[in-house]
Order: C-alpha cells, then structure tokens, then sequence
C-alpha cells in the first residue's frame, strides 16, 4: 500500500461518527490511509480505520512503543490527529517523535491533568491577574482530613472534581453546611486517579473557547444549579456585548498558551464576571468540543471544522478570517421526570417523543414550522441504565438532541429550557404503560 497515512491517536466512543467523518475526509481530499491507535480496539474500531494498532495512551512508554511500531511507515505518515484527553500528551509526544507536526507535547499535559493547570496557572498567577483573570486557590486531596482542612479554609464553598477526568464526571459543588463526608464519598472512586479541591469561581455565567488554530468562536453553556453543575445545553452563537466578547477571547487565548495550543483544536471553558470585565478557567481542553459544538458550528458559521483540522494537519487548510453566524444553534441534553431504570427500548416503534416534544415547543413559543428544525437527535446508550431525574453528570441523561433555529421571533435560549420541559412530556407519554383493559359488562 502506498501514499500518505494520517495517525489518528485515540478517541472516545461516543465520538464514533467523528472519527468516520474525518476518515472520509482524509480519503476523499487527500487519498490517505487513515490509522487508529486506541486501547482494546472493537470491531467498530477497526470498521472506521483501514489499520488499527492497539496501544493505551496511557501507558508511560506509549510514544516509544508507537515509534517502534510504526517506523516501517514513518516516510509516509504526513499528518495525525490527537483525539482524546486520555491521548493529549502521549499522543503529541509520538507525533513529534514521527516528525509529524504536532502542538507542544510537554505542555500539553495542562489539558489532561486539572491539577496541573492549576500549577501552571499559579506559576504566572500575576500575569493572568494582569489581565483580570481570576487563578482559584486549590490542593489536592486524598483523605477526609485534607478535605476538612480545605473546606476550613473556604467556608464560601469549593469543588471537589477528579484531577483528570470528562464529561463534569466526579464533579461535586460544595456548599457551606453540606456533609464533607458524603462529599468525600462521592469522589472516592477517582482518588487514585487524583482528586483535587477548588476554590469557588464567584462568577455565575459559563461559556467556552472554542476553534481550530487562529479560527475561534464563543458558545454559551446553560448549566444546572446546584450540587452537580452538570451542562445541560450549548447555544451558539453566544449572546455577549463587545467588552464580554474580549474578556473570554482574552482569557481563552491565554489559557492556549499555558497548554500549548498553537495549530490544533481547543475547548477551554471560562466562566465571566456579570460586569463582563472578569473571568476565570474551569477547564482548558486541546480537542475539539464534545456536545457536538463543531457540528453546530457548521450550522452556523457554515464551515466543517472536521474537514478543516485533516487540512491544517495535512497544511491545507486555507486561509478564513472571521466567522459570521447565520443562525442559531443548540444542544440538549434530555434527560426523565423522575428516578427510573431506562432504556430506549422501553419507547414503542413508531414513536418519536423529540419531535413531539419540538413541535410542542413550536407551538408554544408561536414559531413557524420552518423556524426550528431538528438536525440530530441520539439516544446516550443502548443500554438499561438507571437515571437520576436530578443528573449528576452527563451520563445521566437519556439522549441529547440538535436544533436549529432561524429568524427573531424567539430566543435559542428560551426554546432550550421549553424544549428540555416538553421533551419529559413526550417522553412520559411515549413510555406509558397502556390502560388496563375495561371489564366486559
């Protein structure tokens, strides 16, 4: 076999129809091979890739193994792509080792380990508050002790998250007057991973920097209140005035810099001020947004960022100034009305509760038909699975969905939450056990 190969190093699962749309991209635009490196490959894996290689990022000796691997076809690897935050570092360090361009490999560990960006961040704490970013004060934790000693010292509140790990998983608000050993308890399954304590971020608004090398755009993030912060929808475009817009790009592009972005994808999350004029980092990422944001993206913007990361890995991509939204977007998460076991089977054929649940919300904000539209609709799992009407992370929902919305006869925020109300609804009334049969008289 000859021609060029693009090394795709790990992804996460449910991002399976990514990687197949970057496969065939990479095929149709520039006749590569596409190889996947990922631990205990399944036949999905290999149905994606014309080669997989099983390796774990993980692994401490990950790059030099790959390189070993690999080396036969080292002249013919001509682009690659880190996919995962498992892979984040590994990964760099292998494409660099293949001569492969690729952002800075000991920097990108910041994107991976929480606590390490924390580090990274206190080093130039001065720096960043320069420029009004706030730097949380945080510790990691392994006992019930340290955890008295930090909530002592911040009895505002703080959040107990995992040191490294997705999906707001292990995340856990801590509130003055909670139980800090049931706080505890809830992170124990993450200890050996790392588990670190946070400063309350005393800003309410969330949003994300998002993009692909110089190419950024803002998305707005509506999250649950309370104990688990877990996002529950993604609008785009974000709705900011021109000094809000700075302080995110301003916070956003430095947050790149501490990780080393520099070409490739990111998704850093920031929280703002409601002056607008102060910010902080929840989290940087160097990977595309999960939630499907580049899909919204192409809704909106009107350009696929997927293509473009295999152009610009490839150093083809061509030159884009600005992006300029030409409608709204959002995703949403859709979860149950109450505690129960279930399972997408348990909605009969023939049944369609979001499309119940979006024509309802068309309706009831007095839009057009034509006004919002449906473009993707998934169920999270298969599988039977018991969900908390309370979610506590983002494997708590049922499904999520995609919606477009065109003209002003309402805000995308506004059909988020009627949307997310109708779908419990629908989904209710397509689950329902039939009537009992009446008696014959």
């Amino acid at each position: 076999m000859t021609g060029p190969i693009l090394l795709i190093v790990d992804y996460n699962l449910s991002r399976i129809d990514e990687v197949r749309h970057l496969r065939d991209h990479a095929r149709r635009r520039h006749g590569a091979t596409v190889i996947l490196v990922r631990a205990d490959p399944t036949e999905a894996d290999h149905a994606i890739a014309d080669e997989v290689i099983d390796l774990d990022p993980l692994r401490d000796d990950f790059a030099q193994i790959g390189e070993k691997l690999l080396a036969d076809r080292r002249d013919r690897i001509k682009a690659g792509i880190v996919f995962s935050d498992n892979a984040v570092r590994s990964g760099a360090e292998l494409l660099h080792r293949l001569g492969v361009p690729v952002d800075s490999p000991p920097l990108a560990e910041g994107a991976f380990s929480k606590y390490r960006y924390r580090l990274d961040e206190s080093r130039v704490a001065d720096l960043l508050a320069a420029q009004r970013i706030m730097v949380p004060a945080f510790t990691e934790i392994a006992s019930l002790d340290q955890l008295h000693a930090f909530a002592h010292d911040h009895p505002e509140g703080f959040v107990i998250k995992p040191a490294a790990e997705g999906n707001n998983r292990g995340v856990v608000v801590v509130r003055p007057g909670d139980d800090l050993t049931a706080a505890f308890a809830e992170v124990l399954p993450y200890l050996e991973g790392g588990v670190i304590c946070e400063e309350l971020i005393p800003y309410r608004r969330e949003y994300s920097f998002d993009g692909l090398g110089s190419l950024t755009f803002l998305t707005e993030k509506i999250s649950a209140r309370g104990r688990y912060p877990v996002e529950i929808a993604q609008v785009l475009p974000a709705r900011l005035d021109p000094h809000e817009r700075a302080t995110l790009q301003r916070a956003g592009q430095l947050a790149n810099w501490l990780v080393g972005q520099c070409d490739g994808p990111f998704h850093n999350e920031i929280k703002l001020s409601d002056d607008g004029l102060h910010a902080a980092i929840v989290e940087p990422n160097r990977r595309p947004a999960g939630m499907k944001i580049w899909a919204l993206a192409r809704w909106v913007y009107g350009i696929d960022l997927h293509h473009r990361w295999v152009d610009t890995a490839f150093g083809t991509a061509p030159h884009t100034e600005r992006l300029v939204p030409g409608c709204a977007a959002a995703t949403v998460m859709l979860g149950v009305a109450a505690d129960r076991s279930f399972a997408p089977d348990d909605v009969p054929p023939g049944a369609d509760p979001f499309g119940d649940a979006v024509r309802a919300t068309t309706e009831q904000l007095g839009l057009a038909d034509t006004d919002l539209t449906v473009t993707e609709f998934s169920w999270l799992s298969p599988r039977r699975r018991d969900l908390h009407a309370l979610a506590r992370d983002n494997a708590d929902f049922a499904a999520q969905g995609c919606v477009v919305l065109r003209g002003d006869r309402a805000d995308i925020r506004t059909v988020v939450h009627t949307l997310r109300e109708a779908w419990s609804h629908a989904l209710d009334r397509a689950v329902a056990p039939p009537a009992p049969a009446r008696k014959a008289r």
